[in-house]
């Protein structure tokens, strides 16, 4: 049977040991395609043919899975924390069965990927057929936001070799609540513990949390193809907020005139007992020029989160949902 596109899936299972994979568990809610890296290399050669043989070989294996900007859950934008920033256990309170919080270390934090980081094996295709591959991690993370719209999230995920393979039969598709910006509340402080508690109250007007995650592929001889290992080497985390022209963006203007560190927290409230708290600790890096909407004058800025010894961190995210463990 030929494909169909509404036959498409893509299908996630958190892996007990990484790279060994696992049968899924978990239906993505959102579009993306697994795309074969692995590379081919035609030797240059004089052998007297014009045209060139066809003698070829491949020198490393890599898969990825883009994951197209969707609607963020509650319930499955912590699949890609997990595969990005760490694995974590959950805790409880009296409204969430799960309180997830995702601590990107500082620079003197030695991260063990064996046990920190989830890697999960991705089954993708149609009802033509599956592919699949092990050891995904992600390498990226993004989410924007602009108010009267839900907060979408996207994801760039890095794995071993794509195989072909069939897929995981029988999951039910989750449930899932959406995060809406609109939602969702500004704060921002001088430098202290988490969270950020002074509101700017209606001024926000949107926002995109750039996370590259910082854990990359390491290839050795080791008598495989595809990478070895992974390590985290330095992450890179920048929120690009946009406000109102008025007193708050005026006043952090100065803030970043003047070095002055900050720190922020993004809280988005859903139904009882489901949050999404963003914590950054840093500067200000830069201030567009005087931009405009609909005739209303607004201002866009980029903050770079960096340790600050006071808070003693730069990224958390803490995400409340009503799942007692993830898949």
């Amino acid at each position: 049977m030929a494909g169909i596109k509404a036959c498409r899936k893509i299908q996630l299972g958190k892996e007990t040991t990484q790279g060994t994979k696992v049968d899924a568990d978990i239906v993505w809610r959102g579009t993306g395609s697994i795309a074969d890296n692995l590379e081919q290399v035609f030797p240059v050669e004089d052998i007297g043919l014009l045209s060139g043989s066809d003698r070829s070989y491949i020198t490393r294996y890599e898969a990825s899975l883009t994951l197209d900007e969707v609607e963020a859950t509650f319930e499955q934008l912590p699949h890609l924390f997990e595969m990005g920033i760490k694995h974590v256990t959950p805790t409880t309170d009296a409204n969430s069965a799960g309180v997830y919080t995702y601590t990107i270390p500082c620079a003197t934090t030695d991260m063990t990927p064996t046990t920190d980081l989830a890697t999960y094996t991705v089954e993708g295709g149609d009802n033509a057929g599956e592919e699949e591959f092990a050891f995904g991690f992600a390498r990226s993370i993004q989410l924007t936001g602009s108010a009267g719209q839900a907060l979408m999230m996207s994801a760039e995920i890095v794995g071993r070799q794509v195989e072909p393979g069939t897929f995981t039969a029988n999951i039910a598709i989750p449930t899932v609540e959406e995060i809406l910006f609109s939602k969702g509340k500004l704060y921002i402080d001088n430098v202290k513990a988490f969270p950020a508690t002074t509101q700017v109250s209606n001024q926000l007007l949107g926002m995109s949390l750039s996370i590259n995650t910082g854990w990359i592929p390491v290839y050795t001889a080791d008598g495989y193809l595809y990478f070895s290992f992974v390590k985290q080497v330095q992450p890179e985390v920048t929120l690009e907020l946009t406000f109102e022209h008025d007193t708050a963006a005026i006043a952090e203007k100065a803030a970043w005139r003047a070095g002055t560190p900050r720190i922020i927290t993004l809280q988005f409230d859903g139904t009882t007992g489901k949050t999404l708290k963003l914590h950054l600790a840093g500067k200000w890096e830069s201030f567009d020029v005087l931009g405009e909407q609909d005739g209303n004058d607004i201002v866009s800025g980029t903050f770079r989160a960096r340790y600050n010894a006071t808070v003693g961190q730069m990224f958390q995210a803490v995400i409340e949902n009503s799942l007692a463990a993830l898949p």
